[in-house]
């Protein structure tokens, strides 16, 4: 597994809400596709919510015998009261959400570990595992 924080904050940097919208095509280079790392991490935080803060994330390659894709780690904090209820929310959604990502199944999505802290504010820390399949 691979860890990275500088990376991990440039990932951030792409996919938080107060990030304005990074105009496409208009510099000079040919338009890229997101990488579908970036779009499950956009995904997954959209489905946490606005009170999600993202701590690391981590990907390696998976293959089986007939798939091919990567396993992601993602590890997020909730803060305070409405953070904890947000990431309650959270841990109840995943499991069953359809996510939407080109070229790509999501076929295991699981919460890991979760962390709750009361004092002396509520801190409420999840982990999650995914697997990202490539679907051609």
């Amino acid at each position: 597994m691979r860890i990275d924080p500088a990376a991990d904050r440039a990932l951030i940097a792409t996919i938080t809400p107060e990030a304005p919208p990074r105009p496409r095509g208009t510099t000079g280079r040919p338009f890229r596709p997101r990488s579908p790392s970036i779009q499950l991490l956009d995904a997954v935080m959209r489905l946490a919510g606005p009170q999600a803060e993202l701590l690391r994330h981590a990907e390696r390659p998976w293959a089986s015998a007939t798939f091919q894709g990567t396993r992601h780690t993602i590890a997020m904090c909730f803060a305070g009261p409405e953070g904890q209820t947000a990431g309650e929310a959270f841990i109840d959604a995943l499991p069953e959400h359809e996510f939407s990502i080109a070229r790509q199944i999501v076929a295991d999505a699981a919460v890991s570990e979760v962390d709750l802290t009361l004092q002396p504010q509520p801190h409420l820390t999840v982990e999650v595992d995914m697997l990202l399949l490539e679907d051609f």
